[in-house]
């Protein structure tokens, strides 16, 4: 999984991206800081894999990953080539997510590229760039479909041609393209268009460190933030990328008992990955033995085979059945054997579809 980090210059963007990923990229107080992306791989947080290691003796656990994508800042004009337009708008089309980082906060040190403090003006200002790109892509491909519906009178491409009518209305209104439709016939002609508005999006409002850890409720900015997002489609973390440095600098350990002096459950870089993996309708399974323990990241709905195959493509196509473990009754009980003991212990078959936390065991022909 591949998450873009995006933003105006100057609202916390690569702190953040430092932050979550302990990498060391330039977070200056000036725009255009950032000009390449900078990539950043996470272990995706899951303690149930240390339970996982304990219970098989295993030497090795590895954890599913996600890459992190800092890309530079954006500012108008963009969809026509201004800053760092095209390659801005090109980077983010090569990632699964996005994650629009917004100020939060007020700090007369910290330079804004605009007068003052409106989170909405920025997100719109970001926004209306992307939707103008998408209209751009839209535009074109619909030019090119009519001419081929009118010289083939192809049904399909007249389908295609209605839906981008009524897709292009839509953008046009200001309205991102996922939130245009729930019809999964629709959704599968559009993942063709590649579209940037049609990308699962999460608001990370930027925070100073009182607010995190007072009371957030004194501030508006996030308050108009979380209408926005529930307004267009998407989700909503908020975080202090100061804080985030500071938890990044410390041991497990510490982190925990920082985070409880502080009153936080999670770390932002937990939040975020978990509202990540709900947006993009990704869950984990588990497979373990002696020499490893692994979490695997797949798409909820996949049936026992496909998850096989993420393992690798001869269990898929081999896949005979999977042996499944609920997580937790696994934790309760403490050995395979004492699942099967009990009949704990399912046989599934390849219509089984894979829920999260499931400890599988495939089963395959070599």
């Amino acid at each position: 999984m591949k998450i873009g980090i995006i933003g105006l210059p100057n609202v916390g963007k690569s702190t953040l991206f430092n932050a979550l990923t302990g990498a060391e990229a330039p977070a200056e107080n000036r725009p255009f800081c950032t000009i390449n992306p900078n990539i950043g791989t996470v272990m995706v947080p899951d303690g149930r894999l240390e339970k996982l290691a304990g219970i098989f003796q295993s030497e090795k656990t590895v954890h599913a990953s996600v890459d992190f994508v800092d890309i530079a800042g954006l500012v108008k004009g963009a969809s026509k080539g201004e800053g760092l337009g095209n390659k801005f708008l090109a980077n983010i089309r090569e990632v699964d997510a996005i994650v629009h980082v917004v100020r939060c906060f007020d700090d007369g040190d910290v330079i804004h590229v605009d007068t003052g403090i409106d989170p909405i003006r920025d997100i719109e200002t970001v926004d209306t760039e992307l939707l103008l790109a998408d209209m751009e892509t839209l535009e074109r491909r619909l030019e090119k479909n009519q001419k081929a519906a009118r010289a083939t009178g192809d049904a399909k491409l007249k389908a295609e041609v209605n839906l981008l009518v009524r897709l292009i209305a839509h953008i046009s209104s200001g309205k991102p393209a996922r939130t245009f439709t729930d019809d999964q016939e629709e959704l599968s002609i559009m993942e063709d268009f590649f579209l940037l508005t049609s990308k699962p999006l999460i608001f990370a409002c930027n925070v100073s460190e009182s607010d995190l850890t007072g009371n957030m409720a004194d501030n508006v900015f996030t308050k108009r933030v979380g209408e926005f997002a529930t307004e267009t489609g998407a989700g909503l973390i908020i975080v202090s990328a100061k804080i985030e440095e500071e938890i990044s600098r410390l041991d497990e350990n510490e982190k925990k008992d920082f985070l409880e002096a502080l009153g936080l459950k999670e770390s932002g870089l937990d939040r975020l990955v978990h509202s990540s993996y709900e947006l993009l309708g990704l869950i984990s399974f588990l497979t373990g033995n002696k020499s490893e323990i692994h979490a695997w990241t797949i798409k909820n709905g996949t049936k026992a085979p496909q998850a096989a195959g993420k393992i690798h493509t001869d269990m898929e196509k081999g896949f005979i059945k999977a042996e499944v473990a609920d997580f937790n009754e696994l934790a309760q009980h403490g050995s395979i054997n004492a699942l099967k003991d009990i009949g704990k212990l399912r046989i599934e078959g390849k219509d089984y579809v894979v829920k999260e936390g499931d400890v599988i065991f495939f089963r395959f022909n070599k």
